[in-house]
């Protein structure tokens, strides 16, 4: 049943979702400079997808026969599938950036210039950068067959140069290799300008317009632009024994030194060229995928604005929590009434002050965090070393298999380490992703604990632009549950008391959803009003898969809110055609995990960290956490309306994977997320 099972591939599906991004970028409506960021995010992702899940492809495509067919998929085709959309969706943000955007930027004045465009003053001011800045790194090259050659670091640019030598006009053609430093200088450099247009040029082209300097001697019949990707994978998810920390500290070191997992070139570079590097730095066809004249777009994230802020989104200030922003006692209003922070529309500020109030407070005794990914500068992690210097104990789990992020919370481990912080970092064979953090606090002569749980990192950041929700509470029936979970990650034993009100991966998260998936179905069947809305980044585990497949078939209702991976195929008669899922993309990044039951009109609410993949629902320890609190639920369940009524920037998601905008049969736009902080400001103007 299980392989039959209608069910989208994982990264075909994520693919999509990299699609719906590239989306923004093509949309109209969305500000010019916002325009160029979604390009610089769609390939910022297309990046880490290629080290990652293209890398781990491959790998199993080498595997034998046997394992193989163990497999739900076969690797070869799913690369080839791989390799036709991305190449699809590389032609398209081609289109986007040289026929729309390069065009919209001149229409403000803005004019991203290539070396034949240049006058003569720019040309001069060309070659005086290049021989001022660019010399000490380009690191020019003659490439010779069967030798060694360069290696090619990890996401680092490059030229791959066609020449001739002088003296022999009809010699045999030369190759050549010369590095884009965009790591040590601007990729976007400003040109000598008059009144008030904006010339800009990138700085390959400045290496380009150049290069002949470089080799002396020889006549340069031209220049293409290439990139190679490496695998970045740490190969540690599995590992169950062992020092975790000088393992992964390890494989941070080979990270940069991986086998390829994508060589990407300029599209309009001929064979002869192609084939000569595929020759020489032993790439294979699969290696190997065209794109425009530029690679590492991430760059446009530093695209200059020179000051043209009606280019960009409109600001929203974060708002003000209502109680918690700058409260000198956040405990009492806490105590009081479990409180709610929506970021990034309510400021992060209400969290950094929870943790440098507790490390002030002489009542605070403990306090404890995980930290999963961290801000390189956090004031959190500050505030746990000055509770430390106070006398306070403090313990902080800190998470290194977060990837991408493994190396600054390493750092980060050893300065609180130094402090005097008792650190515990991840243990083999689980990765721990929970959003906690707990405080005792001694009044009256009596303990007493306050918890923070969260939908997002503690990470100042990324609450700029995460759409993440959090719940300060004092509630012994759930302050008490998320201490067993610290005692479970201090002492890495079994929690002897059992949790009821929390649902915890690798102990009860799994069975625990699935309870309140078969009370739906079961009031279903009884021809009762059922229904589910499941808010999630990513569903892909086949079980709950079939669970709600099982629920849709019942008579259950099922509106998801989906924003990346989504294997389940909605609308199938028979099978899943209760089952609606829309996808929102826009400014913010929505993060949050939300979880509505209907429960006969008495609705259970949950938020989580948990995504509903394999491996957060059975290899890691995430925290779904109830709602209990009927004003909070009501503002939680505003937002969700909102999101379920998005008619601007919710895509459908189908069998036929359009990617199609959600159109309802109002003429009332309905932005969720700008609808959402207004939502907050009214409710704080009162």
């Amino acid at each position: 049943m299980m392989n039959s099972l209608p069910y989208t591939n994982r990264d075909v599906s994520w693919l999509s979702f990299n699609y719906r991004v590239l989306q923004e970028a093509r949309d109209p409506a969305v500000p010019l400079l916002e325009r160029l960021k979604f390009l610089a995010i769609y390939s910022s992702n297309l990046d880490e997808f290629f080290r990652i899940r293209v890398a781990g492809i491959r790998k199993l495509k080498k595997l034998g026969k046997k394992t193989k067919a163990q497999l739900d998929f076969d690797p070869s085709k799913l690369l080839k599938e791989i390799h036709s959309i991305v190449n699809r969706q590389q032609e398209e943000f081609s289109a986007i950036f040289e026929q729309v955007i390069v065009q919209e930027l001149r229409k403000h004045n803005i004019y991203l210039l290539r070396r034949l465009d240049l006058n003569e003053a720019q040309k001069e001011f060309a070659e005086n950068y290049f021989r001022d800045n660019l010399l000490p790194f380009v690191m020019p090259v003659l490439l010779v067959k069967h030798k060694i050659n360069p290696f090619l670091a990890n996401a680092h640019l490059y030229l791959a140069v066609h020449l001739r030598q002088k003296k022999k006009p009809l010699s045999d053609s030369e190759y050549a290799l010369v590095k884009i430093p965009s790591d040590q200088l601007p990729r976007f450099v400003a040109l000598p300008s008059v009144n008030d247009r904006h010339d800009i040029i990138m700085l390959d082209d400045i290496v380009r317009h150049s290069v002949s300097r470089l080799f002396p001697g020889y006549d340069i019949q031209d220049a293409y632009s290439i990139k190679l990707t490496r695998d970045g994978d740490l190969h540690i998810e599995d590992e169950y024994s062992g020092d975790l920390v000088q393992k992964i500290k390890s494989g941070l070191q080979k990270r940069q030194v991986g086998p390829a997992s994508r060589f990407v070139f300029d599209r309009e570079m001929p064979d002869h060229l192609l084939a000569y590097l595929k020759d020489t730095f032993d790439l294979r066809k699969n290696d190997m995928l065209p794109e425009g004249r530029y690679h590492n777009n991430f760059d446009f994230f530093r695209f200059p604005d020179f000051g043209l802020n009606h280019l960009k989104y409109k600001i929203l200030p974060p708002l003000h929590h209502p109680v918690l922003h700058d409260a000198e006692n956040p405990f009492e209003a806490i105590a009081e009434k479990d409180q709610l922070i929506h970021v990034p529309y309510q400021s992060f500020n209400a969290v950094i002050n929870f943790f440098e109030r507790a490390a002030a407070d002489p009542a605070v005794t403990h306090i404890k965090v995980i930290q999963y990914r961290v801000a390189k500068h956090s004031k959190i992690l500050q505030a746990l070393i000055d509770a430390v210097h106070r006398g306070k104990q403090v313990s902080a789990f800190v998470e290194i298999k977060a990837r991408f992020d493994e190396a600054t919370n390493l750092e980060w481990g050893e300065k609180l380490e130094k402090a005097g912080v008792r650190v515990h970092y991840s243990f083999p064979g689980v990765k721990v992703h929970s959003k906690l953090a707990l405080i005792r606090r001694v009044e009256n002569n009596q303990a007493k604990l306050y918890a923070y749980l969260g939908t997002g990192n503690f990470h100042e950041e990324t609450a700029k632009i995460y759409s993440d929700f959090g719940i300060f509470t004092a509630n012994p029936s759930l302050t008490t549950e998320v201490s067993n979970v610290f005692s479970f990650l201090e002492n890495v034993k079994l929690p002897t008391q059992p949790f009821h009100q929390l649902m915890v991966g690798k102990f009860n998260l799994r069975s625990k959803l699935y309870e309140l998936i078969d009370a739906e179905i079961e009031v279903a069947k009884a021809g009762d009003k059922a229904e589910m809305i499941l808010k999630l980044n990513s569903l892909e585990d086949k079980e709950v898969i079939l669970k709600l497949y099982e629920a849709s078939k019942a008579g259950v209702k099922i509106k998801l809110i989906i924003r990346g991976i989504c294997c389940l195929v909605p609308g199938l008669t028979g099978l899943s055609e209760n089952i609606e899922i829309v996808s929102i993309v826009d400014r913010f990044l929505e993060h949050a995990r939300v979880l509505i039951f209907h429960n006969r009109g008495k609705e259970l609410m949950y938020l989580s960290s948990a995504d509903w993949m394999e491996r957060n629902l059975s290899f890691r320890i995430e925290t779904t956490f109830p709602v209990l609190d009927p004003d909070l639920q009501k503002d939680i369940r505003s937002v969700i309306d909102l999101q379920l009524n998005d008619n601007v920037k919710a895509r459908m998601i189908d069998r036929d994977d359009k990617n199609e905008y959600r159109r309802t049969l109002s003429d009332i736009p309905v932005r969720a997320q700008l609808e959402t902080y207004f939502w907050f400001k009214r409710k704080l103007e009162g």
